[in-house]
């Protein structure tokens, strides 16, 4: 039987979102029920949590003139299970939006409520360490870090993420990490927030590292941090998610990028054999569901030209829904 998971971008719950919870929106209900049902079907879902969850903190001074803090309330962890996410990687730029105690909470509540964390913790070791799942009598290793913003990385002694300098290569705490991982579990996933914002396709430095990766034994690499879809390429014969885009938000929408629109991706690994497939979906203000009509035609067709530049071919199995790959 295969192993089918789920990765999914950025997820924001604070701001408007956030306070739709605290004002009586139940969590499930920011996934339509289509979305939820399919995200439920899958062994598990892995998701970029893209803030903290917490009622304590304030808006960090690490950064000078920081424009977004996001910051959700404690019942938003709710929203996460109701799409059936068992990993949430924290290492991005908005996790010590409101400080370390914020952040350590998020770790706590989300450990409690049966999510693993990956990309965070209480110093460097803790933050660099990966989660494991099992399911379908299997191991899954999950390693996230970030490349930004450094202020938040964990030092001794302090509450962090999980820090990586990419541009130059992946340091070889990365590279040890996977080739441990490796002999630990059957599949071992990176999930990296890296690159500058409002991006439509990978940039060389990363398809160098993802390349990297790959060779020290990553299964699958996925990326988040650019708010837009990227192309799908593969190294090693392993596929590469340059970039998922966002799940959910309540971000003002470019017209060109189209930021609104992003991709659910299915990895079903079983009998040594793996399909990757994405799944359209469509945001709306502080609610997310799947796309349709002449939205998932320019997710198909922008799709389509990105995968190719990677030398990737999509094919188009449901309006909805593609299937990745390689040339």
């Amino acid at each position: 039987m295969s192993l089918r998971i789920g990765l999914l971008g950025d997820v924001m719950l604070g701001r408007s979102v956030g306070a739709a919870l605290r004002g009586g929106v139940e969590p499930a209900e920011l996934w339509d029920p289509s979305l939820r049902e399919l995200a439920r079907s899958l062994d598990f879902v892995i998701c970029n949590l893209e803030c903290c969850l917490s009622a304590r903190g304030t808006p960090t001074t690490l950064i000078a003139g920081k424009p977004f803090f996001f910051r959700g309330p404690p019942q938003a962890v709710d929203s996460l299970r109701a799409i059936g996410v068992r990993v949430a990687g924290l290492a991005n730029n908005h996790l010590l939006d409101f400080g370390a105690d914020a952040g350590a909470d998020t770790v706590a509540l989300l450990r409690a409520r049966q999510i693993a964390t990956a990309g965070a913790g209480d110093d460097v070791a803790a933050a660099r360490a990966p989660a494991i799942v099992e399911s379908q009598e299997r191991r899954t290793g999950v390693l996230a870090l970030a490349d930004h913003p450094d202020a938040y990385a964990a030092a001794a002694h302090r509450f962090g993420t999980a820090y990586a300098r990419l541009r130059a290569g992946p340091p070889d705490w990365l590279l040890s990490e996977i080739e441990g991982l490796r002999t630990r579990c059957d599949l071992v996933i990176v999930f990296a927030h890296w690159g500058p914002n409002m991006t439509s396709r990978p940039a060389t430095w990363q398809q160098r590292v993802a390349g990297a990766l790959c060779a020290a034994g990553a299964d699958l690499v996925a990326g988040h941090s650019a708010h837009v879809f990227h192309g799908i390429g593969f190294a090693h014969g392993r596929p590469v998610l340059y970039d998922l885009g966002d799940a959910l938000d309540d971000y003002r929408v470019d017209p060109l990028l189209r930021n609104d629109l992003g991709v659910l991706a299915i990895w079903a690994h079983g009998d040594g054999e793996a399909t990757l497939e994405l799944v359209g979906l469509a945001l709306e203000h502080c609610r997310t569901r799947l796309a349709a009509g002449a939205e998932a035609d320019w997710i198909a067709e922008r799709l389509t030209r990105a995968c190719g530049e990677l030398g990737t071919r999509v094919e188009r199995v449901e309006p909805g829904r593609f299937r990745i790959r390689a040339a």
